[in-house]
């Protein structure tokens, strides 16, 4: 007999979501037994079904070490203690039993009831701010500071399997190009629809092939139809977006024929050597030499953007912001509040957004090449619908599908 027990409670959509399999599983690969003590299972797909049993180990560490990932499962002890709060030794450096987050909706005991973290966000430490606990960068600690240790005071919420027939209900599945791309498109102008209307924040991610597969002008007629609240991307697409409008080229290739322009090279260039000659992209726009694009839609109707700055980058822009930790703050800012995220092209950038984003917002990656969409959900963003095709292809008919219901 196993002299060492816990008892757990977890409550959701536990068997359609494959959670209680995954928890079972887990307690017998490690050495351990379970005791279900109750099981009420949810009467219509739409309730959630309610699980109460009792772990049992030959060894106490054993236990422990399996707690915090049956946790991480959705599970929580049937009586928590108090939430453990330690001080941080200096600035920057949390106690070593330290409570690492994930990006899921995250509850602390404290003070004799369950308190739910603010500011969630995967890989960040819990902290006590005016008695509440909120989610912190472990960079961003300072010394004293009051840190969550230990995972037997915490309780997640897994999101569950999507119900709704739109979008998400209908696309969660393995990533696949053998899908109608008109479909997807019209279900994704039907979600941006719904947001706008219902006053939520649509931020988009873009990568410079939004420019090159000829997809900017749609983005522009997004941005300019308020369908774009925010705009996160690297250098290189506001300089491609820059070159496009005042050379029609990308890369040197021009846009309406397809055809290399001789010395084309050095449109990116030209184009970088024009706006730091003006001193800004804003001061472009109100000189009047950027005239359209990506940019200027942006800078006409006030929609908040950030350029973070890479080692390739050539110039840079002269609002690119090369320093990374200045670049994840603006990023944060702007997807602070955030429906859901448009995904355009750009996998490091996608996925670093996907790390930053709390699990119950809605994700859409649009991407020629598979592996992108896998490496996101494999990075714990489980939430992204991914849609296999070409970006430009994809922009051209969600503006059209869109424009007219403007």
């Amino acid at each position: 007999m196993n002299p060492y027990a816990r008892r757990f409670v977890s409550q959701g959509h536990l068997v359609d979501s494959g959670l209680l399999t995954r928890m079972l599983n887990l307690i017998v690969e490690e050495g351990a037994d379970y005791e279900v003590l109750s099981f009420r299972l949810g009467k219509t797909n739409r309730d959630e079904s309610h699980l109460e049993l009792e772990v049992r180990s030959p060894e106490e560490s054993r236990l422990a070490d399996l707690t915090p990932r049956l946790v991480a499962l959705g599970c929580y002890e049937r009586k928590p203690g108090e939430g453990v709060f330690r001080p941080a030794s200096r600035d920057g450096v949390a106690p070593e039993d330290f409570y690492s987050t994930t990006h899921h909706r995250t509850e602390v005991f404290v003070q004799g009831r369950w308190r739910e973290v603010r500011r969630q966000r995967m890989d960040g430490v819990v902290v006590l701010e005016e008695g509440e606990p909120v989610c912190r960068k472990l960079r961003d600690l300072a010394a004293g500071q009051a840190v969550l240790c230990g995972s037997s005071s915490v309780r997640l919420a897994p999101p569950a399997r999507d119900r709704d027939p739109g979008l998400f209900g209908f696309m969660q599945s393995e990533v696949s190009s053998e899908r109608s791309v008109e479909n997807a498109v019209r279900r994704v102008a039907g979600e941006l629809r719904s947001i706008r209307a219902a006053g939520g924040r649509i931020v988009v991610v873009a990568g410079p092939v939004v420019v090159h597969t000829g997809g900017a002008p749609a983005l522009a007629a997004l941005v300019r139809a308020g369908f774009v609240q925010g705009l996160l991307a690297g250098n290189a697409l506001a300089v491609h977006d820059v070159e496009c409008v005042l050379y029609g080229t990308s890369l040197g290739v021009e846009l309406a024929t397809g055809r290399a322009v001789d010395q084309g090279h050095r449109n990116h260039m030209r184009a970088l050597n024009r706006i730091a000659a003006l001193g800004s992209l804003s001061a472009a726009v109100q000189q009047g030499v950027l005239e359209s694009g990506i940019m200027y839609e942006l800078l006409r109707s006030g929609v908040p953007y950030a350029l973070a700055g890479s080692i390739r980058d050539d110039g840079p822009l002269p609002e690119t912001i090369n320093d990374m930790i200045q670049a994840q703050g603006a990023y944060e800012r702007i997807l602070a509040e955030a429906s859901l995220v448009l995904m355009l092209g750009s996998m490091l950038h996608s996925i670093a957004v996907g790390n930053m984003l709390p699990s119950w917002v809605k994700m859409v990656c649009v991407d020629i090449a598979p592996p992108v969409i896998t490496k996101l959900a494999d990075r714990g963003s489980a939430q992204t619908v991914g849609i296999v095709t070409d970006v430009g292809f994809f922009l051209r008919g969600l503006a059209a599908n869109l424009m007219g219901s403007v």
